[in-house]
Order: C-alpha cells, then sequence, then structure tokens
C-alpha cells in the first residue's frame, strides 16, 4: 500500500506555470528553473502523464521560454491568462477536469504569486498539490522562500523533478525506467 502522498501516475497532472521569457533577465536562477522544469515536462511526457502550460498575459510577457517550448510537441495548446492563479482561466479547469487529476505538481514562475496563487486555489478545491521547489523560481530570494513555507504550512507536499519521476515510476523495472533515467543525468 502506497503513502497517500506519494504521487500515483493514474490521478496526477504536471502543471508548467508562466515560465516565459520575459522573466530569463528578471530572474536570477532562471536557468537553472528552465532547465528542471524542461526535464520535468519531459519525464512528465515520456510516463504520460497530462501535462498543462500556463501563459501569463503573452502579449506582454512573451512566449513560454525556449527550455519549455522544446520539451513540448509541436500541437501542443498552451493556456493563456491573465490572472494570476492558473485556477482563473476556465481553459485551465476544463484541461484539468478533463484529466480527472486528484494531484497536481506544480513549477513555473513566479513562486509567491502565480505558483503560490494556484497551489492555494487547488488545495481550496480539493486537489493535493506538490511542489517541484527545485523547478521554481522569483525575482527576489525572500520572496521565493517565504512563498514556499507559505504553500507548505497551507499542505502543499515539497517535491523534487528527480523525486517526483522516481515516485511515479514505482520500480526500476518500470517499461520508462532507462529513459527517464537517461533524461536525469
Amino acid at each position: 500500500m502506497n503513502h497517500p502522498k506519494i504521487l500515483d501516475n493514474t490521478k496526477t497532472e504536471h502543471n508548467v506555470i508562466d515560465l516565459q521569457e520575459a522573466f530569463r533577465s528578471a530572474i536570477p536562477e532562471f536557468p537553472q528553473v528552465a532547465s528542471k522544469a524542461s526535464m520535468a515536462l519531459r519525464g512528465f511526457q515520456i510516463l504520460n502523464v497530462p501535462v498543462i502550460v500556463t501563459e501569463q498575459y503573452p502579449k506582454g510577457l512573451g512566449r513560454s521560454a525556449e527550455e519549455i517550448l522544446f520539451s513540448l510537441p509541436d500541437d501542443f495548446e498552451v493556456v493563456e491568462k491573465t490572472s494570476f492563479s492558473s485556477c482563473g482561466a476556465s481553459a485551465f479547469i476544463e484541461k484539468l477536469a478533463d484529466f480527472g487529476a486528484k494531484q497536481v505538481v506544480l513549477c513555473g514562475l513566479e513562486t509567491h504569486i502565480c505558483v503560490n496563487q494556484t497551489a492555494h486555489d487547488l488545495l481550496a478545491n480539493g486537489f493535493e498539490v506538490h511542489l517541484l521547489t527545485d523547478a521554481v523560481g522569483s525575482r527576489y530570494r525572500e520572496d521565493r522562500e517565504t512563498a514556499i513555507s507559505k504553500m507548505l504550512l497551507s499542505g502543499v507536499v515539497a517535491a523534487s523533478v528527480e523525486m517526483s519521476l522516481f515516485e511515479l515510476m514505482r520500480d526500476a523495472k518500470h517499461e520508462q525506467f532507462k529513459e527517464i533515467q537517461s533524461l536525469i543525468k
């Protein structure tokens, strides 16, 4: 029997929040966050876990970072939004409902605004939320750290990209183990 806070690939969805080009020069750890988020995105797709990517006001902030776009199929539909929480976008809510997810894994920008509000809205709507702490960022370290603390106190589960991928596989005999292993090395 698995612990209820361990990810289950039959009820998990992954959300990449607003990891957009406009933030590249504003967020000091942007390259690391984008790299980890891209790794997560590719890994979740390899494991056939549904993915939603959001963009905050792309007219003003630009499209998703190239690391994210290169990790998506050409026909992938990004959810555009103006609300800070992804839950404020009806397309996000519709996709989430279509996937039937109970567990949502979050990463992206900015930790203290869009990621934080999305996490809290998801919790309020009965979802179990996992936060990839190695794939979130903010302009200022204090904002990032405060947001992570607030989310954890509210019931969000701290995770990392590698931890999440291995939880979803559960066993080295998993069909995609070698592919995931090569992805993270």
